[in-house]
């Protein structure tokens, strides 16, 4: 597939056929790691960066009893951590959920790219910045959303998100997610996200087909999840202060 990285920070900032080189360069150093594997565990020293190429993983917690709390489902161009060099050890895990293909990147690299190149620094920084949006979002999920409209939502966001990647076609997109993990990324029960998936595919929400899922009235969607995707920032500034229009991620 195309650049994913290069594709996602597009979208933030005016990115030149440079930049691409630049960061067709930064995912050269690739490996595969299968379903359901630690990227790195948390405790462990951290040293290169990790982006997903291909395939999905998770950013999670580990509760003394055994249960997991998905933090963050990450796709293609995301980065697991962009600046976790700094830290002095992992406070969470970071695995896959499907066969992925991941690219270590050196810390120096991400020196370099950020001290040399202002417009992928943008880009950057965006990233992190909707990262931290994501985070709010899924908190505010976890804390007020009945379980329903949480799913709903999560399935908003993944749409947008891999479209974003050209991801989806014909409204369907690939969810290899089993129904614990969704369950584990929304806080309830596998009994009860079976439940709510059940009731969302009655209510002619969502279609499952195997591990992909379609969507064919976004719109219906976005207005049982009550989804406004400002938080995932689509519609970014320019770099003189005007914004360009992506147009709609969702149905059109």
């Amino acid at each position: 597939m195309a650049n994913p990285l290069f594709r996602k920070l597009s979208d933030a900032n005016t990115l030149n056929d440079a930049d691409r080189d630049i960061l067709d360069k930064v995912i050269a150093r690739q490996r595969t790691v299968a379903a359901r594997r630690d990227v790195i565990s948390a405790g462990d020293r951290p040293k290169d960066v990790h982006l997903v190429i291909e395939g999905f993983a998770c950013r999670y917690k580990l509760l003394p009893d055994g249960q997991r709390q998905i933090v963050a489902i990450l796709v293609p161009g995301d980065f697991c951590d962009l600046h976790v060099a700094i830290l002095g050890e992992m406070d969470h895990g970071i695995a896959t959920l499907s066969n992925c293909t991941i690219v270590e990147i050196p810390p120096a690299t991400v020196d370099d790219l950020t001290m040399n190149h202002p417009r992928i620094t943008r880009s950057l920084w965006w990233a992190t910045l909707v990262d931290e949006a994501i985070l709010r979002e899924w908190v505010t999920n976890l804390g007020r959303r009945p379980a329903d409209r949480h799913i709903a939502h999560l399935m908003c966001e993944l749409y947008l998100r891999l479209k974003a990647v050209g991801l989806v076609i014909d409204h369907t997109f690939e969810l290899p997610l089993t129904q614990q993990e969704l369950a584990d990324a929304i806080g309830i029960s596998i009994v009860h996200a079976n439940r709510m998936l059940s009731d969302l595919r009655d209510r002619g929400l969502v279609t499952f087909q195997g591990r992909r899922v379609r969507i064919a009235d976004f719109d219906a969607l976005m207005a049982f999840a009550d989804f406004d995707p400002a938080y995932l920032h689509l519609v970014p500034r320019t770099e003189n202060g005007l914004q360009r229009d992506l147009a709609d991620r969702g149905s059109h």
